[in-house]
């Protein structure tokens, strides 16, 4: 097999539906002993797939990519249960890892070097692209089938091995993509997937045996991560935290932007890091925005996973406090609450927009991490780009407006990895950039520049006759 759920050491993790609070199932947690199996096995298994060709290694991911579109809803009901969301939600997520798996598949034979110019007919250099080794990824809960399919098809492609540990809260779907994987012929022991909780995650990723570490997850985490790969001097790329902001401004098409809008923040409960959990509207249009947001948002159906619902429960009881924690407080503070606010039972919070904060508000500062959207109003395109810099984040920034000019100034003006202009985030494109800056972490996080997080160049100097 493939796929390893190590661990014969550790004891059980219980695997909660969030939408009941029932178990679906249990996982192993992992101990360092186990981590330190799965690496083994990673790097007895390197140097063969290291020299598999690299059309051959884009033939099993197109393999992989296929049969994740073959079991596309069995998957997505795996994704959706586990995390508590949609099952369209789920269904679409394992689409878009397809897709990854696919644009990734394409590309392992296109990774090249250059040829370096020289002034001697006696000298010739060029650079070689080569892969890392192993791999370790590390994944959150909240997307998992796509996180998986990003993180690790790159590495694939590139010829590294990988060990993956998906989040305990929800591993199932990360589970069944790398038994599919194996089906697709992914040779023995090239991806590792070791299930387990923070104890895994930390053994992991200061693991001597380890080349390079990708970590999705908080910008605290994240830190802790980066220094246990900088002890062992080896790379790591970090997708951490997002206070993305929706800039709306006087000439916006509010047609389009509002259900977009909405959408941002509601969107897997929220429960995203480029979720767009800050929304800045010209002053003169406020009331108007603030009136169609109330509106689009009380429309939006709670339910669990099956029910057909736009917007699940939380993930976990863990979750669910922290967002409730931030909504609780705020009464306290003087800001209004102008819709949701509530939570009906269980883990599920009402989608919930918040106005008349303080510029030092909690709730404009900190990732939330669920459905709750914090409004503030500007004048002049000064002010905004100010507002929309105002976090130590630097993830994403969507710009509403019908003025190219004041477009371009903008994107070019905003200190994030990605900018969108009257859509939110990329709408789907796969292989379009994902990079961060900031708080929000380091690299990219898709897109043809992944392939370069997995590979070292290596100079050839090569003196002729």
């Amino acid at each position: 097999m493939t796929t390893t759920t190590a661990a014969v050491r550790g004891h059980l993790i219980e695997v909660l539906d969030p939408a009941t609070r029932t178990p679906i199932t249990t996982v192993a947690r992992a101990t360092a002993a186990d981590v330190d199996d799965a690496v083994g096995v990673a790097r007895r298994a390197a140097r063969d797939w290291s020299a598999t060709s690299a059309s051959d290694r884009g033939a099993v991911l197109g393999r992989w990519a296929d049969l994740m579109a073959e079991h596309a809803e069995r998957l997505g009901a795996v994704e959706a249960r586990d995390v508590g969301k949609p099952l369209g939600g789920g269904i679409l997520n394992v689409y878009i890892a397809s897709g990854i798996a696919r644009y990734f598949a394409g590309a392992a034979d296109k990774i090249t070097g250059v040829t370096l110019p020289t002034r001697s007919p006696d000298f010739h250099g060029y650079t070689l692209r080569e892969p890392l080794g192993v791999c370790a990824v590390i994944i959150p809960w909240n997307v998992p089938a796509v996180l998986t399919a990003a993180n690790v098809a790159p590495a694939l492609a590139a010829g590294n091995t990988v060990v993956l540990k998906p989040s305990e809260i929800a591993p199932l779907v990360a589970i069944e993509m790398a038994a599919l994987a194996a089906e697709a012929g992914l040779p023995e022991g090239v991806l590792q997937v070791v299930t387990g909780d923070g104890v895994a995650g930390a053994a992991l990723s200061g693991h001597p045996g380890i080349d390079h570490v990708s970590f999705v997850g908080s910008t605290a985490t994240g830190r802790a991560v980066a220094a246990a790969a900088a002890a062992n001097l080896v790379p790591a790329k970090l997708e951490l935290g997002g206070k993305s902001a929706n800039v709306v401004f006087a000439d916006a098409d509010l047609d389009t932007a509002i259900p977009a809008i909405v959408g941002s923040i509601t969107e897997n409960s929220g429960q995203n890091c480029y979720a767009g959990s800050r929304l800045l509207v010209d002053a003169t249009i406020a009331d108007e925005v603030r009136d169609r947001v109330i509106a689009a948002m009380r429309t939006l159906r709670l339910g669990a996973w099956d029910e057909g619902a736009d917007m699940g429960p939380l993930v976990s009881g863990v979750q669910h406090a922290r967002v409730r924690a931030f909504i609780d407080e705020l009464p306290a503070t003087g800001a209004r609450v102008l819709t949701g606010g509530g939570s009906p039972e269980g883990w599920y919070v009402e989608p919930t927009a918040v106005d008349s904060l303080s510029p030092d508000a909690r709730l404009l500062r900190e990732e939330v991490f669920g459905p709750v959207l914090a409004i503030q109003t500007f004048t002049g395109d000064d002010e905004a780009l100010a507002l929309a810099d105002g976090t130590d984040f630097g993830l994403l920034t969507c710009l509403w407006t019908a003025d190219v000019s004041r477009a371009l100034r903008a994107a070019a003006a905003v200190r994030t990895g990605q900018v969108s202009v009257n859509q939110f985030a990329d709408a789907g494109v796969i292989g379009f950039p994902f990079a961060m800056q900031k708080d929000s972490g380091y690299a990219h996080g898709v897109g043809h520049e992944a392939l370069r997080e997995y590979t070292r160049e290596k100079g050839v100097a090569v003196r002729l006759g």
